[in-house]
């Protein structure tokens, strides 16, 4: 797919739009909201487009042409991906200013969502890999490929902060009286609920043409991208709404359950039997469950996203709440 500026200046802005929808930015001006259009727009041209992001061998086509599959680069690729990343966050912490350390983050999922949105699909990389080996192997390698991801994400985590030390006014972290136990506990339920409600809630959203199956029970066909990106960033913004209401906890443990999401459903839905279930029965069109379907790199970047937008939205909420019951206090005047 090839990008114009005009294509992703467009980007850049729906983008933004997505995150207002889902209420991040709702109470931002505009000038606040062209700054994180602006923080997207600069991860977009850095990561999206200037970064070495090459097809290995193993995903391109007999003939030795990449296929469009974004996937992991050679070391030296991933590490100028990592210094890119980190200037990702460093630029969008001082392009977002003053809130940087809130909207910096932004800029290296929004480069790898354009990725995302550009490479090939999954139904694709079956076709290139159709005997019963080949699979094992491709879903071996994507099982672990979205902790690479989510290392490019924290590198521009990484810049965000050291923006913030150079800068010497910013946030005080707020200290909370709690235990290193409860807070452990809140932890492993956050990562652990967001990957089986991240789970649940795409394979509700991301639906395409499905069909009954004797043994499976039904089998989905490729989502398209559209769904993909709509399921991907509602299910983990609703995951990352859930854990902020409920536990109190950052959207950092939803984006850590999109680094897991897809090793979770490549263990619990493709096993050998139903890989050579597939190759006998079903065109590679079909999986048995729609989050196969979704390529890591795609899991990763809007994931990141959604979790983000839907931390906001519950703070968002949480603060309405406050000032309604504020305003709703009774009031009693002494005569």
């Amino acid at each position: 797919m090839e990008l114009s500026w005009l294509l992703i200046f467009k980007i850049g802005v729906s983008l933004a739009g997505v995150m207002v929808g889902m209420g991040m930015l709702s109470e931002l001006s505009w000038s606040a909201k062209l700054k994180v259009t602006a923080s997207l727009l600069l991860g977009i041209i850095l990561i999206g487009l200037l970064a070495p992001l090459w097809t290995p061998v193993a995903l391109r086509t007999p003939q030795g042409e990449p296929f469009g599959v974004t996937s992991v680069p050679s070391f030296g690729g991933a590490i100028a991906l990592m210094g890119l990343a980190v200037l990702a966050g460093f630029i969008g912490y001082f392009l977002a200013w003053p809130y940087g350390r809130e909207i910096g983050i932004l800029a290296v999922p929004a480069g790898l969502a354009i990725r995302a949105v550009r490479c090939g699909n999954m139904a694709e990389l079956m076709q290139l890999n159709p005997t019963i080996a080949q699979r094992q192997a491709l879903f071996a390698a994507l099982k672990w490929e979205p902790i690479f991801w989510l290392a490019i994400v924290a590198a521009g985590f990484g810049g965000v902060l050291v923006g913030q030390k150079i800068v010497t006014r910013h946030l005080t972290p707020v200290t909370r009286a709690t235990s290193n136990k409860r807070r452990a506990t809140n932890t492993a339920i956050a990562v652990v609920g967001s990957v089986f409600i991240a789970q649940f809630c795409i394979g509700i959203f991301a639906q395409d043409v499905r069909i009954a199956d004797p043994k499976l029970g039904s089998v989905v066909a490729q989502p398209a991208i559209g769904q993909i990106v709509f399921a991907v960033l509602v299910s983990f913004g609703i995951a990352a709404f859930l854990v902020k209401k409920f536990l109190n906890a950052s959207y950092i443990w939803p984006i850590v359950a999109s680094a897991l999401v897809t090793g979770f459903a490549v263990i619990t839905h493709v096993s050998q039997d139903t890989l050579q279930y597939f190759v006998e029965h079903h065109p590679p069109v079909f999986f048995s469950s729609a989050v196969t379907s979704i390529l890591p790199v795609q899991m990763v970047a809007f994931g990141v996203l959604g979790s983000i937008a839907g931390y906001w939205l519950a703070v968002s909420v949480n603060l309405r709440r406050e000032q309604l019951l504020v305003e709703a206090k009774p009031t009693f005047v002494l005569h």
